[in-house]
């Protein structure tokens, strides 16, 4: 990252500021400059945008961040070990960075940048990912705040976010992403590269919204959802009996012998309306 910033190396400034990663905070530090600056780059152009990053916690990311030329960056970290590592960034690069320290999953997101083109960029923490996820996926409205999400997951979950019908990993996170986004697996990422290795592959996953998806209530999806993947294995008629079972299907236009799996996120979307 030298040769791209003038900055020192990460592994420098872990070392000058004693930034062990604490698993209780999901940390694992992206140490490989190539791969920072390839995560960076499929958010597409940034130049116009402001970047919002979640546990940036050294700044690996963030400095590819703002070395692809992010007109701004907002950083939100809950370390606060991790905010003298940031405010040298941000010496770096005036005016472009701003750091919060805080819990991701408390934070406004909508708020940080009203009315700016905003894209969300992070290595997220794996122990609050997937509920950021949903949070960005059901915000109060639609169109969203965000014009794309680039965001890394470990491998597991990057492909329930991708998965359709009848794939082993289809699930709640691949019914709201198919939903609402175009969603794809953009590449791994190796437990070597990171610090200290995690015992699983990571990927990086890259959503972008769809302007008008089919007309449901969010809540009410995520409650259909909910009912009928918590016993998947199970027919339709068992799993969505709290909901209104065999009636609900019947109304959806639904094989009430079916499971969860086979459904596509047309015919959960049939099922919430009738709901």
């Amino acid at each position: 990252m030298a040769a791209l910033d003038g900055l020192p190396p990460l592994r420098e400034v872990i070392a000058r500021h004693g930034l062990d990663a604490r698993k209780a905070l999901g940390q694992n530090f992206l140490l490989d400059l190539n791969l920072t600056q390839k995560i960076a780059r499929t958010a597409g152009d940034i130049a116009s945008h402001t970047v919002i990053e979640v546990g940036p916690g050294p700044g690996g990311l963030t400095r590819a961040i703002l070395a692809l030329g992010a007109k701004r960056v907002i950083a939100i970290e809950r370390d606060a070990r991790c905010l003298p590592a940031l405010a040298e960034i941000s010496e770096h690069y005036p005016g472009r960075l701003t750091v919060i320290e805080g819990d991701a999953l408390k934070t406004d997101f909508e708020a940080l940048a009203p009315g700016e083109p905003v894209r969300i960029i992070a290595n997220l923490p794996y122990n609050v990912g997937t509920q950021l996820l949903v949070d960005w996926l059901l915000p109060k409205r639609w169109p969203p705040f965000w014009d794309s999400l680039t965001l890394m997951f470990q491998r597991e979950v990057g492909l329930r976010i991708v998965a359709q019908e009848n794939d082993d990993h289809y699930g709640r996170l691949g019914v709201l992403a198919g939903w609402r986004t175009r969603a794809r697996l953009a590449f791994d990422v190796p437990p070597q590269a990171f610090t200290p290795p995690p015992k699983v592959t990571s990927t990086v996953v890259h959503l972008e919204p769809v302007a008008e998806p089919l007309s449901c209530d969010s809540r009410t999806l995520e409650r259909v959802t909910q009912a009928a993947f918590g016993q998947r294995r199970k027919m339709l008629r068992q799993s969505l009996k709290p909901l209104g079972g065999e009636a609900l299907l019947s109304r959806a236009g639904i094989d009430p012998q079916r499971r969860a799996e086979t459904l596509s996120v047309e015919e959960f979307v049939r099922l919430a309306n009738a709901l």
